[in-house]
């Protein structure tokens, strides 16, 4: 009888000793499975670091592009180009000037989308003044 009670203690331990593996295998993984995900975690927030240093870069040459062009486009510049580069450019008489009334915005779209509402063509009508 006493062989039938060490055996059977003896399952015990070898089934305790199965669960306890085990159990111990599942929190190794929970805990490796963390440390990955926070890995993962930390290189998503490198990377969206990077990007916003790159996208406020463009930004900032955009700025600078933006400031360039406005200064450029100004009256005495031009003035000064057209003098210094011999242009021969004249400022635009009245009649080549076209004054619209409506939102310009609305105005370009609302020809970009002629086609689509069943519109036909914007038809355009130009004069050209040739100068000798």
């Amino acid at each position: 009888m006493r062989t039938g009670k060490k055996a059977g203690s003896q399952a015990f331990v070898n089934q305790f000793l199965v669960y306890a593996l085990v159990a111990i295998s599942a929190s190794a993984s929970v805990g490796l499975g963390t440390v990955w995900m926070r890995h993962q975690i930390s290189v998503a927030a490198n990377a969206n670091k990077v990007l916003e240093a790159s996208i406020a870069d463009v930004e900032r040459r955009v700025e600078e592009t933006d400031a360039a062009i406005a200064a450029e486009q100004d009256p005495a510049v031009l003035n000064r180009r057209n003098s210094e580069w011999h242009l021969g450019l004249l400022p635009p008489g009245e009649t080549q000037v076209r004054r619209v009334s409506e939102d310009p915005v609305m105005r370009l779209a609302s020809i970009h989308n002629r086609k689509l509402f069943g519109e036909g063509p914007a038809t355009i009508s130009l004069q050209v003044a040739l100068a000798h």
